[in-house]
């Protein structure tokens, strides 16, 4: 049994005893937590919207925190199973104080986790993540009484008003994509893709979807984290089929994996580097990834003469960072796009509706387009450490080391050398530094980091 209680959410597995998993008494304890913060803001909202993935056991969770929440006084607009993106644009729509996503993102199915949103439908802060686990360690929260019980209200709409959001988008065009006449394939590992990706594409006017493990069962056909690895089954459906590009997404659907019409990956890095290209193409302005991200946006953006800037590792972070710099597109390199014109949060169904038209205008194969971006390769290790090891001091040798270079340390450790770059990053809840290295061919990733590791 695993608990995980971080800023960013409640993550556990289900079953055990309270406080060794993500038990109903650990969801109540949570949630409640949750709504004392908010309840504290006196936001003249006093609703929350939920919203879940199609995991096994979302409907339990989802029984418990609408119950908390009502118990606390809080009205609920359950809008049932959603994407995260889609119930963080529930939250803007409704005007609401906040939101729950129940989803464990790309954990196995045996997972499921409260992510908790602000009245902008974007993550909470540090601050505000770890008040919440104060009051939830106190439990320093208090139930209303029978006449102020909140009240829930079903809404399955959202998904149709997220996609009618996307085509209202200035830089998709679904006449140019209905043009092109694609051939498009998914995967979405049988969880809430594959209601809306099929949907999105039919209005977006792709008439042909080969459909690969889109029953929404919550009973994960493949590892559920959209890695090469465990996406061999649309690989070959690529080439067997003829289609013109495939799209691979998690199960609460926030990250985009685009597959090559060859069956190969276009990489999970390049997703947000070719859809930067073309919007820094239509709208000039600055660009903000993780320090852990490829170096080709940053290439990308200087091309148009922007800049680009890096953030610390965490949505939250690079969000904060795009608002400090009036970026224009953004994201994280396992797929996560940010769009602001749509809203701050990442959003497959952006990314799909924006690189579809990228591809259309383009009039050129999946392969062809990436082969117009720098390549880059990367290399990813970890360090194991004893528990007395100073993490810090041992960062701190590292910058003085690599001191002829460019160092950033906002988030552990990036060293930038001419041609690649080496980022270390100490773990927050085991004694373990992880080792990112990015390179133009895979052995110089690979080499770097066993040098930094044996230094």
């Amino acid at each position: 049994m695993s608990l995980i209680k971080s800023i960013s959410g409640i993550r556990g597995t289900i079953g055990g005893q309270a406080g060794e998993g993500l038990s109903p008494l650990d969801i109540v304890k949570f949630t409640a937590a949750y709504a004392t913060l908010i309840k504290s803001r006196n936001n003249p909202s006093k609703t929350i919207v939920v919203g879940r993935d199609a995991r096994m056991s979302g409907e339990m969770v989802r029984n418990i925190v609408v119950g908390t929440l009502t118990g606390m006084g809080l009205d609920v607009v359950d809008i049932g199973l959603a994407t995260t993106p889609t119930t963080e644009l529930a939250v803007a729509m409704e005007k609401a104080a906040g939101g729950i996503i129940l989803t464990a993102s790309h954990n196995p199915k045996q997972w499921n986790a409260l992510k908790l949103l602000n009245e902008k439908g974007e993550f909470l802060n540090a601050d505000e993540g770890n008040e919440i686990l104060k009051i939830a360690d106190a439990e320093s929260f208090e139930f209303v009484e029978v006449d102020n019980l909140g009240k829930v209200k079903s809404d399955d709409s959202y998904t149709r008003k997220h996609i009618e959001h996307v085509l209202a988008l200035d830089l998709v065009d679904a006449d140019a994509i209905k043009n092109a006449d694609f051939t498009v394939a998914i995967d979405t590992v049988n969880s809430v893709g594959g209601i809306v990706l099929p949907q999105l594409l039919e209005a977006l006017g792709v008439r042909n979807i080969i459909e690969l493990n889109t029953d929404p069962t919550g009973d994960f056909a493949h590892n559920p984290e959209p890695l090469p690895k465990h996406l061999t089954e649309i690989s070959e459906m690529m080439k067997i089929k003829k289609a013109d590009v495939g799209f691979v997404v998690d199960p609460d659907v926030d990250r985009l994996v685009i597959v090559n019409e060859d069956g190969s990956m276009f990489g999970e890095e390049y997703t947000l580097v070719a859809i930067a290209d073309y919007i820094l193409s239509k709208t000039p302005g600055n660009t903000v990834s993780n320090l852990s991200s490829t170096r080709a946006l940053r290439d990308v953006t200087e091309k148009y003469g922007q800049q680009y800037t890096a953030a610390a590792v965490g949505e939250v972070n690079v969000v904060a960072k795009m608002k400090e710099t009036n970026a224009v597109i953004g994201g994280e390199g396992n797929g996560g796009i940010i769009y602001p014109a749509s809203h701050y949060g990442r959003d497959v169904l952006v990314g799909i509706g924006l690189f579809l038209t990228q591809l259309a205008k383009s009039g050129k194969k999946v392969t062809e387009l990436r082969a117009e971006y720098p390549n880059y390769f990367m290399a990813k290790q970890r360090m194991d450490l004893t528990p007395e090891t100073d993490v810090d001091a041992l960062l701190n040798s590292i910058k003085k080391k690599y001191a002829d270079y460019p160092v950033n340390d906002i988030d552990g450790v990036k060293v930038d050398f001419p041609d690649k770059w080496v980022h270390f990053r100490k773990s927050n809840t085991e004694p373990i530094i992880r080792i990112y290295t990015e390179a133009p061919t895979q052995e110089e990733a690979e080499d770097l980091a066993n040098s930094v590791m044996n230094i």
